[in-house]
């Protein structure tokens, strides 16, 4: 499975951006997917994560109700909605995908992934 992450960028707080992350490799709807962030000098943080179909997520405390992942099995791609961005939300981005799932067991935990993209950088200015 290959992911390519894309979609980030500078933007002003309280501003939105939508990333995307584009598989290939496996059937697409086979699985589930996951993203990640990761600020300068801390570790990865689970962000959000969805099941095979779309019809069950989850999310981070720190972003619930701001952030939205979905999915168009049709075309290969998962996103996350970023709505009313803060400076904290400022790290790199992965995707993630959970081979194994058709609904992530432990969601938050990095070890339930099998592959994972290249990370994209999200800034959001003060």
């Amino acid at each position: 499975v290959q992911l390519q992450a894309y979609g980030g960028g500078l933007v002003q707080a309280g501003g939105s951006l939508r990333l995307s992350c584009a598989a290939s490799g496996r059937t697409f709807s086979s699985y589930a997917m996951g993203w990640f962030r990761q600020a300068p000098g801390k570790e990865r943080e689970f962000v959000a994560a969805i099941s095979w179909s779309g019809g069950s997520t989850n999310y981070a405390a720190s972003v619930k109700g701001r952030f939205t992942i979905s999915r168009d099995n049709a075309k290969n791609t998962v996103h996350l909605q970023m709505n009313s961005l803060k400076p904290e939300d400022t790290a790199v981005y992965y995707c993630a995908a959970d081979l194994a799932a058709w609904v992530p067991a432990t969601p938050y935990n990095s070890a339930e992934y099998d592959y994972w993209g290249q990370g994209t950088l999200v800034t959001v200015s003060s």
